[in-house]
C-alpha cells in the first residue's frame, strides 16, 4: 500500500514496538507523529523517522489526560492537515498476584491500558471518518490467555480486546476501520518497567530468546494487517497457538500451566 501523503499518529511511539512501528510507515513515505511522556525518547523517534525520509513530529501526551489526547490530535491534524492512521499504542505492565495489588496499582494499569486506548480512539475516529482511515489498538495475547502474576496487565488486554470487537461493529459503513494488534514476546522495554512505570534497564529480559521477535519484524506485520483492515491480528506462531488454546481449550492452559509454571 502506498503511504506517502498519509499522516500516523502513534501513541507510545517513542520506544519498542510504536517507535518500530513509526520507522516502517517513515519507510514507507508516510507523516508521522508520535507521542509519549519522555521528549528525550520522542525527539530521538522523529530523528529516526526523518532518516528514513518520512516527516517526523513529536508531541507530548500523557494518555491517561484526555485533555492531552484531545489537544494531542488538534496538534497532529494541524500539521499534517489530516489524520489517516492512528495507533493506540501506549501501554504499561503491573506485574503481581491480583491477591498483593493494591487499588492504586489496578487504577494506573486500567487507566493506562484502558482508558488511554478508549481516549485515543474516541479523539481520532472523527478525524478518520474523514480520510476512510484505520485505527489501531494494540492488544495482546494476553487478551485471550494469561499467567499468574499477570492478572492486572491480562485484564486490560481483555479489555482492549473488547474495545476492539466493539468498535468494529459501532465503525460499520463509516469508512473507518479498526484492527486490534495481538503479538506474543516482542522486543520491548516493557518487561524493565516496575509497577511505577519507572524503567530499570538493569532488569532481564527471561522470555525465551528463540520465541521472541524484533521490533522491526512486529512493525511490518502490524502495518499490513492495519493496511488489510483486518478485525484482530494475533502473531507470533507461539502466540496464535496460545491464543488458539486460550480460547477454545482454557481448561488445557489451565493444566499446562499447572505441570509446567
Amino acid at each position: 500500500m502506498d503511504h506517502e501523503r498519509e499522516a500516523v499518529w502513534i501513541t507510545g511511539g517513542g520506544t519498542g514496538i510504536g517507535r518500530a512501528i513509526a520507522r516502517e510507515y517513515a519507510s514507507r513515505g508516510a507523516a508521522v507523529a508520535v507521542s509519549g511522556r519522555r521528549v528525550d525518547k520522542l525527539e530521538d523517534a522523529v530523528d529516526d523517522i526523518d532518516e528514513r525520509g518520512g516527516r517526523g513530529l513529536a508531541v507530548q501526551c500523557d494518555v491517561t489526560e484526555e485533555e492531552q489526547v484531545e489537544e494531542s490530535v488538534e496538534e497532529v491534524v494541524d500539521a499534517f492537515g489530516g489524520l489517516d492512521v492512528s495507533v493506540a499504542n501506549a501501554g504499561m505492565a503491573v506485574s503481581g498476584p491480583i491477591c498483593d495489588l493494591d487499588a492504586q496499582e489496578w487504577r494506573r494499569q486500567l487507566d493506562v491500558n484502558v482508558v488511554g486506548v478508549a481516549m485515543t480512539a474516541r479523539h481520532s475516529v472523527p478525524h478518520l471518518r474523514e480520510t476512510d482511515g484505520r485505527l489501531g489498538l494494540m492488544g495482546s495475547v494476553a487478551g485471550t490467555v494469561t499467567l499468574p502474576g499477570e492478572g492486572a496487565y491480562a485484564a486490560s488486554k481483555y479489555a482492549v480486546r473488547a474495545m476492539g470487537q466493539t468498535l468494529s461493529l459501532e465503525l460499520e459503513g463509516t469508512g473507518v476501520s479498526c484492527t486490534t494488534i495481538q503479538p506474543g514476546f516482542v522486543e520491548s522495554d516493557i518487561v524493565k518497567r516496575d509497577n511505577e512505570d519507572e524503567v530499570h534497564d538493569e532488569w532481564e529480559d527471561r522470555r525465551p530468546e528463540m520465541l521472541t521477535w524484533p521490533v522491526e519484524r512486529a512493525a511490518k506485520v502490524i502495518v499490513r494487517a492495519m493496511d488489510r483492515r483486518k478485525r484482530e491480528y494475533t502473531f507470533t506462531a507461539h502466540g496464535r497457538v496460545a491464543s488458539f488454546f486460550g480460547r477454545h481449550a482454557p481448561w488445557l492452559v489451565h493444566k499446562a500451566v499447572k505441570w509446567f509454571g
